[in-house]
């Protein structure tokens, strides 16, 4: 092997030259730096190579033309056992470093890097000085003299299982941040992507280098708190137990997006220091949206289905249809409105519009659906009004305040005759034996959504079996 002179040439070393006071190939100085002058106290070139050579990862022994070991790092000592003093100046692996039997193959193999370009990889079985063997796998070029003639061979090998534990890691990272089924994001300390893999360049609605370097803040609308709590948490505490489910709010071209994304963390450290360096945040999530929001409905609907049995229970036990049918409005409205009203028809709704109050909530607050004290009164809807269609199409409507209300919501509702925090309506017609017999309207507040179409079939189920109440009423007394 050779070693660096101030002219970039590479001198042959000689098999005990590893050591001694001057650099390999006798030359006396590495070389003065620009300017002609020496630095105080600068290392030699012997000092310097050794401590290159010994400070490497990888194992490294060198040879001359004749196959003579001339270096050996205290890497190949640390695999091996034999020291550098014990290997220097022998002839080959043959009897020590390989059994006798494979010596003359693995000398030919490894000397043959010598006359030919490039590098060649092969693996041995190595003798350790304790006597065990240990799989290897070697990396071998050439070195050229002065002259530019073969002048030795370097070597660096590895165990097998370090080497191929290394290259699986690289495999991993590699299809991680191609083609994983989950998105993967490499986020750094400011909390910025720096990688993004396919599956995450698609869920975040862009390309792969689109969200590189840009605030989250500029690709999540709503949940970014809650996504950079997390990655801070990581940074400070380490990876969280569990996977964590996170909602958010895209921007993209086509508008805002509502995602549920089951997100797990895990800190990146160097593995090049000796205290641990943050390196950043591995984010690994994947969508579940489209499950989220089927789970959601899932129980919506056994928690529906829970309260009109529940309802019709208590109905059955009510003497008067009129509080039956109050008893079925108190269940309905758990989790799915904060008012209902009931407006009933008094003469012919088509005619002059005249709908009366006979039943609902509080207007000012929440509480249980009662009868009108004093009897029904007229309920003033002017033309065009939510319930007045329902009775006209026969069927529902839902309605809302919108953000370009005027006036805001509270005036919205007051024009309607609706509680002032009403946002958002639903009215559906109540039907019995061929007969519209007036309006149920159900009220959410500004912090609640929209009504939605499994909203209105709801409704309407609850519609029928409070209409089936109220016509037994007026069965029973004709002047309601």
């Amino acid at each position: 092997m050779g070693a660096f002179s101030s002219s970039g040439t590479t001198d042959e070393l000689g098999p005990d030259e590893d050591s001694g006071g001057g650099p390999p190939g006798g030359s006396a100085d590495p070389g003065s730096p620009a300017g002609g002058r020496a630095v105080p106290g600068a290392p030699d070139g012997s000092e310097l190579l050794a401590a290159l050579l010994d400070g490497m990862d990888a194992a490294l022994c060198a040879f001359d033309a004749a196959g003579t070991v001339t270096h050996w790092n205290r890497e190949a000592e640390r695999i091996l056992g034999w020291t550098a003093q014990e290997a220097v100046g022998r002839t080959g692996f043959a009897g020590w470093a390989v059994r006798r039997a494979d010596a003359d193959a693995v000398r030919d193999r490894l000397m043959s890097a010598m006359d030919a370009p490039g590098r060649q990889v092969h693996e041995f079985a190595l003798l350790r000085k304790d006597g065990g063997r240990v799989l290897v796998r070697t990396q071998s070029s050439g070195v050229r003299g002065a002259d530019g003639k073969p002048a030795g061979v370097y070597c660096a090998f590895s165990e097998v299982h370090a080497q191929v534990d290394l290259e699986r890691a690289i495999a991993l990272s590699e299809a991680l941040l191609e083609d994983a089924s989950w998105g993967v994001v490499l986020v750094d300390v400011d909390l910025r992507p720096t990688v993004v893999n396919a599956y995450a360049a698609r869920a975040l609605g862009g390309g792969r280098t689109t969200p590189l370097g840009r605030p989250l803040g500029e690709l999540v609308v709503q949940g970014v708190e809650e996504l950079e709590a997390a990655l801070h948490h990581v940074l400070a505490e380490g990876a969280p137990t569990a996977p964590a489910e996170l909602w958010v709010t895209l921007r993209t071209a086509e508008g805002e997006r509502r995602r549920c994304w089951r997100s797990g963390f895990l800190r990146l450290a160097s593995p090049l220091t000796e205290e641990p360096v943050p390196l950043g945040v591995g984010w690994l999530f994947r969508d579940i949206t489209a499950a989220k929001l089927a789970e959601q409905e899932a129980d919506r609907l056994r928690f529906r289905t829970s309260q009109l049995h529940r309802a019709a229970r208590t109905a059955s036990e009510c003497e008067d249809p009129m509080e039956a049918a109050t008893s079925l409005l108190d269940f309905a409205l758990a989790g799915f409105a904060d008012h209902v009203l009931v407006d009933l028809v008094a003469g012919d709704p088509t005619a002059d519009g005249r709908l009366v109050r006979t039943a609902g909530t509080p207007l000012d607050g929440p509480g249980p659906c009662l009868l009108v004290a004093g009897g029904s009164i007229p309920v003033r809807y002017g033309p065009g009004h939510p319930a007045l269609q329902a009775v006209e199409r026969v069927g529902s409507v839902r309605t809302s305040a919108g953000a370009g209300a005027s006036g805001g919501a509270a005036a919205w509702a007051t024009e309607r005759r609706w509680p002032g925090d009403a946002a958002h309506a639903l009215c559906t017609v109540l039907r019995s034996r061929g007969r519209t017999l007036g309006v149920l309207t159900f009220l959410r507040a500004a912090n609640r959504a929209a009504f939605e179409r499994p909203d209105t079939a709801y409704a309407e189920t609850v519609a029928a079996r409070v209409a089936g109440a109220v016509d037994l009423a007026r069965a029973v007394r004709p002047a309601l």
